[in-house]
């Protein structure tokens, strides 16, 4: 089992998770294509840590299973914005932590 974590990353947790949830337990390379036509942001960047874990662990896409795909809450960016009559509204900007397990895939899993 080989992974890859992708830390700091500019990207609301919640909404991660919910592309994340839907490539866990597939097969890599068909998570990988379905996350191409994904139109979301979380969607590329997870695509590319599947193929960043995938070739960590020394496998072809074909060979390998999403095993666990996880998205940690990481340090929210805190900036301000102008308002009327010199005053201030708070903006959050949000981090993410993604990381994604895969292993080989046995002779059920193909």
């Amino acid at each position: 089992m080989a992974k890859a974590i992708l830390k700091f990353i500019r990207l609301s947790p919640i909404k991660a998770r919910l592309i994340a949830r839907e490539v866990q337990g597939m097969n890599a390379e068909y998570a990988i294509a379905s996350l191409q036509f994904t139109p979301n942001k979380a969607a590329g960047i997870i695509s590319k840590v599947i193929a960043s874990a995938v070739a960590n662990a020394g496998l072809d896409p074909v060979d390998a299973v999403v095993v666990s795909a996880r998205v940690d809450k990481g340090p929210v960016l805190k900036r301000f914005t102008p308002r009327a009559r010199g005053s201030a509204s708070p903006k959050h900007k949000p981090t993410a932590h993604i990381m994604i397990e895969v292993a080989a895939a046995t002779k059920g899993d193909k």
